[in-house]
């Protein structure tokens, strides 16, 4: 069984159409390894090695009201599917997670009666899933985001909003959240002087050189540094934070007073 989410948030659930999901498969993460010849040396040396993009391949099978209905099904289905932009497929089996995709090719369903059967191929660009939840979500299973199987680590505090100089910052997936690929927000609020946050497990450290005051907040949104909404790049090292997959020892410098930090993005998984 699966659902299509458009980028608008309307879901699709296919069953309700109509349209059963006989398979749902998902490729494995295809890598692509960089090598490079030396004269005089056997094999070659191994530089690195990336992972592409991912192929799901979904088989259904529709069922119409009547002959007159299968064309109108057929359209609506054509429609759902549009590939003009990505949309999030889910397999209810993991409802937790969706991947984001494209239709790859074309494809025909061929009509017996009122039933028809169809094979259609999508491709993940990412190449990985990523949590329908973020870290900003409540994080318990009462609320239907999240599921079994989703790494995450409920015998400890898993908490995305602190207040105090040291803490931790749990990824729940198997893929660092670098920000100049994926969505990640840090946000702070408070009054600072040469603000400093630093990722002791990755070894990423931001600054930036000015002051802020109780009522200021700063983001890094992506690859953007605001203050209050406006670009402050110009004053900081330009460097980036990641997020490592499990835990990450985090620490603030030149912060004064009552202050917040909140960490929002999501998990992403192979």
């Amino acid at each position: 069984m699966t659902y299509i989410q458009r980028k608008d948030g309307t879901i699709y659930d296919l069953e309700q159409y109509g349209i059963r999901t006989k398979d749902f498969i998902v490729s494995a993460p295809p890598l692509r390894h960089m090598t490079e010849e030396i004269d005089g040396y056997d094999g070659v040396v191994d530089i690195e090695t990336t992972e592409g993009a991912r192929e799901i391949t979904c088989i259904f099978k529709m069922k119409s009201v009547d002959m007159a209905d299968f064309p109108l099904l057929r359209n609506e289905i054509f429609r759902i599917l549009r590939s003009k932009e990505p949309f999030y497929l889910i397999d209810r089996r993991e409802p937790g997670k969706r991947w984001e995709v494209k239709c790859q090719d074309a494809y025909d369903i061929e009509q017996k009666f009122i039933y028809g059967d169809f094979t259609v191929s999508f491709t993940c660009f990412k190449g990985y899933a990523e949590s329908i939840g973020t870290t900003l979500d409540p994080l318990t299973f009462d609320s239907e985001l999240w599921q079994i199987g989703q790494g995450l680590d409920v015998e400890n505090d898993m908490t995305y909003v602190h207040s105090s100089p040291s803490f931790s910052i749990y990824n729940a997936g198997d893929v660092t959240v670098d920000p100049r690929v994926l969505p990640l927000k840090i946000t702070f609020t408070g009054a600072s002087t040469n603000l400093t946050i630093t990722n002791e497990t990755t070894g990423d450290t931001w600054q930036y050189t000015g002051t802020t005051t109780a009522n200021d907040t700063i983001t890094l949104d992506g690859i953007r540094s605001l203050k209050n909404s406006l670009s402050i790049l110009g004053d900081t090292n330009r460097k980036l934070i990641s997020i490592a997959p499990g835990w990450n020892d985090f620490t603030i410098a030149g912060a004064s007073g009552n202050f917040t930090i909140s960490f929002d993005f999501r998990f992403y998984y192979l």
